[in-house]
């Protein structure tokens, strides 16, 4: 049911209501002159209409918003995407549950198998941590990991740092000693979001790996010291790590949250914070709160240790999960090699993952007959497999060849009928191809 207000359309289905103000439904049109078609880029330009454009009409009509507006433009915006804005892109955040001890999985499945790699990286953003276990013994083999976390994020000192008692010595993970808990790189501003630490060899005895929840450590701060959490997320502390050849420094809060109160980052390097101004404003309440924040780091309520043999990779998110090492004897071979990627390309593999891990190769053989058929349009590709304009493109140009490829794409741009925005006709139309159920390989 449509009901048209003052500056917005309230849109109800007897479950939901959605108030969807008139600038907000000029701004999301999804035809073909308002989007960019091969990409599904926006290209129209909000400041080009009046700010307080009115609709001439708007009617609902297969599963559609329909609106036409003063210069005679007419835009469709099917009602499941709207609905579908709501839903959260990636899997929810948990807590640990008791005596929590990281998930294995295989290293050449998590490479290989698209549905291992899937529950791997959704349990990774659940919990902030996995391990992949019977991992490569060779140096440098964190590279391999590019295919599902995305390219290695660089900072300064190496690629591929080299940790062992043996080697370039620039900070206390290079001695037998213990390692508080703590994350990497708190002396850039943007730190790394993920850190993969490679155990290559372990032959000595001791030095456990310790890893500590750290948003729970933050959230409980703030349910029961919300005076401490504020100052925690409000006091810049300074940060540095260097060595004769480099030289990293930042200043932040060890706490930062998002625009809607979420911890996004824990912040947190006991051996990289620098000293503070003593004449600063604050500093003697932020101490308190440091204090207490150091308390609970270090309550193994919040910690979950276990041994970390050669030929694992334990999988961080680091602005989440702090890590930590037991000191050991270095009676034997002890070599780790870790090296960093980015959160977002790890969480968003899920997705793209996602939509292949559904589809059997008959189930392709099926979309790419409805994307050559003239009279089947996107929107029904996507109503049957759930995939996209630009997921139906991204299928061709992998399984065909770039000729045809190519062919397909400026075939399917001359073709009104394969776009409902573009047919004088509304309606998805038909799902089905003349020879669709002929497997093809």
């Amino acid at each position: 049911m449509i009901e048209i207000k003052q500056d917005s359309v309230l849109l109800s289905d007897g479950t939901d209501q959605y108030d969807l103000p008139f600038l907000w439904l000029r701004d999301n049109c999804q035809c073909d002159e308002c989007r960019i078609t091969e990409t599904q880029e926006k290209q129209f330009l909000l400041h080009t209409i009046p700010v307080d454009i009115v609709p001439e009409s708007v009617e609902e009509k297969d599963n559609n918003i329909q609106i036409i507006w003063p210069d005679k433009h007419k835009s469709i915006i099917p009602i499941d995407l709207i609905k579908n804005s709501q839903s959260s892109r990636y899997p929810e955040h948990l807590s640990w549950p008791n005596e929590f001890k990281p998930t294995k999985y295989k290293w050449n499945d998590f490479l290989s198998e698209k549905h291992i790699a899937v529950d791997a990286l959704e349990t990774f953003v659940r919990y902030g941590v996995i391990i992949l276990k019977d991992a490569p013994t060779e140096s440098n083999s964190l590279e391999l990991l590019s295919k599902r976390l995305g390219p290695i994020h660089e900072v300064l000192f190496e690629r591929i740092h080299n940790v062992s008692v043996t080697g370039h010595v620039y900070n206390v993970a290079h001695t037998p000693k213990g390692l508080p808990p703590h994350n990497d790189f708190a002396s850039y501003k943007s730190q790394p979001s993920v850190q993969v630490l490679h155990m290559l060899e372990n032959e000595c005895e001791g030095g456990e790996s310790i890893i500590v929840d750290g948003w729970q450590v933050a959230k409980d701060l703030q349910d029961q010291e919300p005076e401490y959490f504020s100052i925690l997320k409000n006091f810049n502390v300074p940060f540095r790590e260097f060595d004769e050849d480099n030289e990293t420094y930042a200043e932040a809060p060890l706490i930062q949250c998002s625009s809607d109160g979420n911890i996004e980052s824990f912040r947190f390097s006991n051996q990289l914070m620098q000293m503070i101004d003593p004449t600063r404003d604050g500093v003697r309440d932020f101490y308190k709160a440091y204090h207490e924040i150091s308390l609970r780091v270090h309550d193994n309520k919040y910690r979950s240790t276990f041994r970390l043999n050669g030929g694992e990779a334990l999988v961080v998110a680091s602005l989440r999960v702090l890590h930590a090492r037991e000191p050991f004897i270095p009676s034997g071979k002890r070599h780790l090699q870790d090296a960093y990627f980015c959160y977002d390309n790890a969480a968003n593999n899920i997705v793209l993952l996602s939509n292949w891990v559904k589809l059997s190769e008959a189930d392709i053989s099926r979309i790419i007959e409805m994307a050559w058929e003239d009279r089947t349009p996107f929107e029904a590709i996507e109503a049957q497999f759930k995939l996209s304009h630009d997921d139906v493109t991204k299928l061709m140009r992998q399984n065909l060849k770039k000729k045809s490829f190519n062919l397909w794409r400026e075939r399917v741009r001359a073709r009104k009928t394969k776009h409902v925005s573009l047919r004088e006709f509304g309606s998805v139309g038909r799902h089905h191809s003349y020879d669709q159920h002929k497997y093809k390989k």
